[in-house]
């Protein structure tokens, strides 16, 4: 038996900043995942780039997922926010994800994270209505640890439905959005794509003027609409999209491919995990055949990298002291206890086939997510952070994006610790204490009018 003063269980983004924030407030913080690395999404899944920082032409999100782009640009491994050339949101941040890897480790050992690895979650330990820990199996038998706080951050609410706490999951009728793999592939000649779409000024949806297009302004390409239909006409591709995407890496001879689809899925069976991971590679596959064969540019393209599992967009989410709708995104809310902002709009892929169906807020807009949202209905010491807070199936659309669960990672850390050397309970701390702390370590918390 192992006792801290937080447990972070998920070592993703938002487990990082959990763990990173807790310890830095003085909190002994273990974090345990079960990859032999961090980064969950961002790493395991290869899932980029980081979509976004800015609401128009202003960076709302800061802090420590700011602090980690911008460590990530003096190693050379992103480029930092770039204007996004398909016109889908103000910003993108690549990034490597290799390095991201070692950044993760450098700053939890600058912090003073104590990390358990290749660890997966069994059971939570309930004290009566008290989260109290959790226990895990490793290669070398079972591991328990408990805690004056937890924070769920396994992205599919593992702690909090073991604790008991109720969840819900999909839309209506429980279906989620669907798994996609991401690929990078390399050896690609971004000026011979550029020609392509300046002679066929439709097949982009961008509102880059035609002389424009040049390689370096090519972040993303959203379209190529001809070539991707005349590839599932030839039966190359049976893939249920609707246009080839693309976006550029850190390095100039490589991109980040987001194409794979596998529909019907329950993320939590492993009998459909299976399937789609297993469908999604042979996807790439198609993929590497369409790029080399059809898309101008690609013919020397070679694969990178694949992640090491499908990405997941949508899975279990808790029922918390309050669920954010869809209403407090679009209507860009704010919370007298807000811990977070994005402005990303609602972004849902078709559960059952093609398609992707896009809600935005009004133009320089951004929404707040209440701490409210972190904090299960029926369970004390527990705090979750990451795309499994609690929300409605339309607001997770938005709300699952990294340069957000990274803010509610910070938030939910930063929550334990101040419980913590307050001797309260997390569920207890002043949201006004929380946000000023939150704001003094960098978090972009700014009032503005009440829409």
């Amino acid at each position: 038996m192992h006792e801290y003063d937080v447990l972070v269980v998920g070592g993703g983004n938002a487990g990082c900043a959990a763990a990173i924030s807790a310890a830095r407030h003085g909190a002994r913080t273990m974090l345990v995942e079960r990859y032999g690395f961090l980064g969950g999404t961002a790493t395991a899944a290869m899932v980029g780039p980081w979509m976004t920082f800015h609401s128009g032409t202003e960076r709302i999100v800061g802090g420590i997922a700011q602090e980690i782009v911008e460590r990530l640009v003096r190693k050379g491994a992103s480029p930092g926010h770039l204007h996004d050339s398909s016109d889908y949101v103000p910003t993108i941040t690549p990034f490597d994800p290799e390095i991201h890897k070692a950044l993760l480790f450098e700053m939890m050992q600058e912090a003073g994270v104590d990390l358990l690895l290749h660890a997966w979650f069994l059971a939570a330990i309930v004290d009566d209505d008290r989260v109290a820990g959790a226990s895990f199996a490793t290669v070398g038998g079972g591991r328990t640890y408990r805690a004056r706080t937890i924070v769920d951050a396994t992205a599919d609410a593992y702690v909090a439905a073991s604790a008991g706490v109720p969840t819900q999951q999909g839309d209506e009728r429980g279906r989620v959005q669907p798994a996609s793999l991401m690929l990078r592939l390399s050896h690609v000649d971004l000026t011979k794509t550029a020609t392509y779409v300046r002679m066929h000024p439709d097949q982009m949806r961008t509102t880059l003027k035609a002389h424009e297009r040049t390689a370096p302004a090519l972040t993303a390409v959203a379209g190529l609409y001809a070539l991707w239909q005349q590839a599932v006409d030839d039966g190359m591709v049976d893939i249920p999209r609707e246009l080839v995407s693309f976006f550029i890496s850190p390095y100039p001879d490589e991109v980040t491919v987001n194409m794979t689809r596998v529909t019907d899925i329950d993320p939590l069976d492993p009998d459909d995990l299976t399937r789609a991971e297993v469908a999604a590679r042979l996807q790439v596959m198609q993929l590497l055949r369409f790029f080399r064969e059809r898309v101008p540019g690609f013919e020397q393209a070679r694969i990178a990298g694949t992640g090491t599992q499908v990405g997941i967009r949508e899975s279990r989410r808790i029922v918390g002291r309050y669920t954010l709708t869809a209403q407090d995104v679009l209507q860009g809310r704010h919370f007298e206890d807000a811990v977070a902002r994005s402005a990303y709009p609602i972004d849902i892929h078709n559960p059952t086939g093609s398609g992707t169906s896009t809600q935005r807020l009004e133009p320089g807009a951004a929404y707040e997510i209440p701490y409210r949202c972190l904090l299960p209905v029926d369970r004390e010491q527990l705090v979750v952070a990451g795309r499994c807070i609690s929300t409605t199936h339309e607001a997770l659309a938005s709300t699952r994006l990294t340069p957000t669960v990274m803010t509610l990672g910070q938030a939910a850390g930063t929550a334990a610790a101040l419980a913590n050397e307050r001797g309260i309970r997390v569920g207890d701390v002043a949201p006004e204490i929380l946000r000023q702390r939150l704001v003094a370590d960098g978090v972009d918390l700014r009032r503005t009018t009440q829409p």
